[in-house]
């Protein structure tokens, strides 16, 4: 067993009453490391260093240009560390190898992104309409930021948030998913490397109600990023709330992805695939919902199946693998009930339906599954399973494509396949999301940035839009020196 420590004031400790959990791997079913389970005095020491380390010390008084340098030295170790963090995370969230290698290598250039950005936020001189004054507009950093991360994509997740928040001069505590602890504790070593003063970056370990809570509670945290689920983003968002504390929420989504008759059914057909079957649809942007135009229904799911059943099962460690395990054994159930949920609607299973077994593992698997027949007000089209769970409906055209595509309660991403430039466009505007892909699906960059609309959530995160979520603006106004006639009304 791998025994951690949390990274609190640069020091690596166990929790304060000595708690520990175990971390299980979701290919082999048994545990392999041991995470201190923190509580609220651990919430309130880490929140402590970080408030401290944004008050005195080193950090403060860096410029903006050591901020941005310090953050494209963490980049260069991470790119040197990448295929170390990457095994840790197939162990710890059972993604496949092939794409948490790739995920880890790309995740550094989030750090080198905003490391360059850095010095390059500018404020501003607006013409004022009084004589003799000047105003200055410039933009702060908040203070101490609350950064909870999910277990699906953890360090590349964690980067999203971080990355931004260190560029503004902010400092962090780091509340990472109690089933993926172990990449981003291994990640502060690197933080250490890179120069980062002590108690700019702290993780505290454990669970949601003992660690997560008092986290966006406390009275001197003034920012929350989180990605997760809809019910603990509402609860968060209502927590932060009560002090007016600043959030950013990547919440859930159910994503159409929409093929129209003229599209490139060579290309239509992989994206699909790769939009729900991908990350054993354990992503937020899960193209779940996939509608087809009549025209192309048929020969379309004929195709669609065939590529779905030939994806193989097994070890994420083996380059052959497409299909990786799900999580967590909650996640298994859960998409499992989905599964029943949706049969019991009366939407037809054409593949998969079951849990899986590989030889050797001991894992949570799901087979790829299909359901056709499905209507648009049934629960597994309406509600996330968060798993390799697909749902087909078909339209006959654009505006009832649209209809269907709006017709949730999140909106988070959209699929458009068309050659049709022009109805590329238009569909683009119609659809309420906060990413439209056309001709292709589930691409996401440093450069551009990522949210949803509606109970997907709120603010934005990646592009040069992020760092403004960490940062205040603020009006100073330089007056001549200069008699007032009358102090009793204001200028």
């Amino acid at each position: 067993m791998q025994s951690y420590g949390m990274f609190i004031d640069g020091d690596w400790c166990d929790a304060a009453g000595g708690a520990r959990f175990a971390s299980a791997n979701p290919y082999t079913g048994a545990d392999w490391a041991e995470i201190p389970q923190g509580g609220a005095a651990d919430v309130d020491r880490a929140v402590q260093a970080a408030h401290r380390a944004f008050e005195e010390g080193d950090w403060p008084r860096w410029t903006a240009t050591q901020r941005g340098a310090a953050l494209i030295r963490l980049a260069a170790l991470i790119t040197d560390h990448a295929e170390a963090l990457a095994k840790i995370e197939v162990r710890d969230n059972g993604k496949l190898w092939a794409e948490m290698s790739n995920q880890c290598r790309y995740m550094a250039n989030w750090y080198s992104y905003y490391g360059g950005l850095a010095d390059k936020v500018e404020g501003s001189v607006p013409p004022i309409d009084k004589p003799g004054v000047v105003n200055m507009v410039t933009y702060e950093p908040l203070g101490v930021c609350a950064l909870i991360t999910p277990w699906n994509s953890p360090l590349l997740l964690l980067a999203w948030k971080l990355a931004p928040a260190l560029a503004a001069g902010n400092t962090v505590v780091i509340k990472p998913s109690e089933y993926t602890s172990a990449s981003t504790l291994e990640l502060m070593s690197l933080v250490a490397q890179a120069g980062i003063p002590r108690g700019v970056v702290n993780v505290v370990t454990g669970f949601g109600a003992e660690v997560g809570m008092p986290l966006v509670a406390h009275p001197l945290v003034r920012k929350v990023a989180f990605t997760g689920g809809e019910a603990a983003g509402r609860a968060i968002n209502e927590a932060a709330a009560r002090d007016f504390k600043k959030v950013t929420l990547e919440l859930g989504g159910k994503s159409p992805n929409i093929v129209f008759d003229d599209a490139d059914l060579d290309a239509a057909v992989p994206g699909a695939v790769s939009g729900i079957f991908a990350a054993s649809g354990q992503t937020c942007i899960a193209g779940s919902r996939l509608l087809l135009q009549d025209g192309i229904y048929d020969a379309f799911v004929e195709r669609l199946v065939e590529m779905a059943q030939a994806a193989k099962l097994g070890d994420p460690m083996d380059p052959e693998t497409n299909i990786s395990p799900v999580a967590t054994k909650a996640q298994h159930e859960k998409i499992l009930s989905y599964i029943d949920i949706a049969k019991a609607e009366g939407a037809k299973c054409i593949l998969g339906g079951r849990a899986a077994q590989p030889e050797g593992s001991g894992g949570y698997f799901v087979e790829p599954t299909i359901f056709t027949g499905v209507r648009n007000d049934m629960r597994i089209a309406q509600e996330e399973v968060f798993g390799p769970v697909l749902s087909i409906l078909r339209f006959a055209d654009e505006e009832e494509a649209v209809q269907i595509g709006n017709d949730t309660a999140y909106g988070l991403a959209a699929g458009v396949w068309t050659n049709d430039l022009t109805r590329a466009l238009r569909m683009s505007r119609r659809l309420k999301a906060g990413t439209v892909w056309v001709n292709t699906y589930r691409s996401t960059s440093y450069t551009t940035p990522f949210g949803g609309m509606k109970r997907s959530g709120l603010g934005r995160e990646n592009g040069a839009e992020a760092i403004r979520e960490y940062l205040q603006p603020k009006s100073v106004w330089l007056a001549e020196p200069q008699v007032v006639a009358n102090p009793f009304i204001r200028r």
